[in-house]
């Protein structure tokens, strides 16, 4: 796992958004994996800014987003996938056919996590998984005591993480659906490649434990520790009880500049 600390999320987004650029040069057929949230954003912000300059193309890739409400309608602002499609997928030439997400609105839900299992198997997995962290540790939608070997399935949210998204329903906490369809950690960990952002003071407790202490599915995100490929980006607030941070500060600093993330 390499952690890198830098000043502002604007940087973060930048470094992120470098791996991105070089894997689409590599691969420009790759599959992304996209996360919602405020952390993902910079990411997000930086690679349309790229494209509108002519210096990525998404027209041969391929996403999956990790997780998706269950009830919201198709119209609903919050579905994940308008928010994807708003922040991000229709703003680049990413073809409207070549994003996929789990079917919140599945009358027949087991049926619809299986078959999102297959289709991201059947792109031939994920290249790089963009990945938040929650103020409890979940990453996707799985929440404090998620099975470590949990594959896509449907989930009930904590009241933290309905709390903590209550701001993007009014700051109404019972507008947030109770239930979500969720990549499981072990779809997760099945990705090439995690690059998870993590800024502000809320995050410190959840990437304290993601960084430097057990892995225990009770605080999900702990899993990363096992994979052999984990970027962890954080700005100073979020990094603020990292025991080692002048380490990772420094292992940052002297990284040679071929070596990328």
């Amino acid at each position: 796992m390499e952690t890198v600390i830098l000043d502002d999320p604007a940087a973060l987004g930048r470094v992120a958004a470098d791996a991105v650029v070089a894997l689409l040069e590599r691969r420009p057929d790759a599959v992304l994996g996209l996360a919602t949230g405020s952390s993902p954003l910079p990411v997000y912000e930086e690679l349309v800014r790229r494209h509108e300059a002519g210096k990525v193309s998404f027209a041969r890739a391929r996403a999956f987003t990790l997780d998706e409400y269950v009830g919201l309608p198709e119209d609903h602002p919050e579905r994940y996938r308008t928010v994807i499609e708003r922040e991000f997928t229709s703003r680049v030439d990413l073809r409207a056919d070549a994003l996929h997400s789990p079917d919140g609105t599945a009358e027949d839900i087991p049926a619809a996590c299986a078959a999102y299992e297959d289709a991201i198997l059947a792109a031939g997995g994920v290249d790089l998984q963009i990945l938040g962290i929650g103020s409890d540790g979940h990453i996707a939608f799985n929440e404090p005591g998620s099975s470590l070997a949990s594959r896509t399935r449907i989930k009930t949210l904590t009241r933290q993480t309905r709390s903590d998204n209550a701001r993007f329903f009014d700051d109404d906490v019972d507008a947030v659906p109770t239930h979500c369809l969720t990549q499981g950690l072990a779809t997760i960990m099945a990705a090439r490649h995690l690059v998870l952002l993590a800024t502000g003071r809320g995050k410190a407790e959840a990437v304290h434990h993601l960084v430097e202490g057990p892995v225990s599915a009770m605080w999900p995100a702990t899993i990363l520790q096992h994979h052999p490929h984990v970027t962890v980006l954080l700005d100073p607030a979020a990094a603020g009880r990292l025991q080692l941070a002048p380490y990772y500060r420094e292992t940052w600093a002297s990284k040679p500049d071929w070596q990328g993330i």
